[in-house]
């Protein structure tokens, strides 16, 4: 019975190294994954840091645009009141010259029978004159 005992003891004692055995590999294995995340993580935090890098020269830049946008929208707001006064301008000029028109439309329609006896007095002076300038 000592004999089986010993024998059960050597079971155990090579079934615990084999066990121990397959762990260290299980364990050296783990640690090649977690050697291989960690590169793979200190990679990806140099890439995060060239976007971040990035990311901020744009914003930089998105920002530099905004400010000379806005710089040209207030000089183009100048611009635009300019051609609003011009088109103020050009409107009362329109009316006035309406306004003419229509004064010397009343003073023609008021004139036109003194224009028309002088146009009928003309054309017998010129008639007068020519009788006398072929008689002669």
């Amino acid at each position: 019975m000592v004999n089986l005992l010993y024998i059960a003891a050597i079971i155990v004692a090579v079934a615990f190294a084999v066990l121990v055995i397959y762990l260290a590999r299980t364990l050296k294995a783990s640690q090649r994954t977690l050697n291989n995340v960690a590169d793979t993580l200190e990679g990806l935090e140099k890439q995060m840091q060239g976007i971040t890098t990035e990311t901020t020269e744009l914003l930089n830049k998105t920002n530099q645009l905004a400010d000379d946008i806005n710089e040209k929208s207030s000089k183009l707001n100048g611009v635009f009141d300019g051609a609003k006064g011009i088109g103020e301008t050009v409107k009362e000029f329109n009316q006035s010259l309406n306004r003419i028109s229509t004064s010397i439309t009343q003073s023609a329609s008021q004139n036109q029978d003194k224009a028309s006896q002088a146009v009928k007095w003309g054309a017998a002076m010129m008639d007068l004159w020519k009788k006398k300038k072929y008689n002669k």
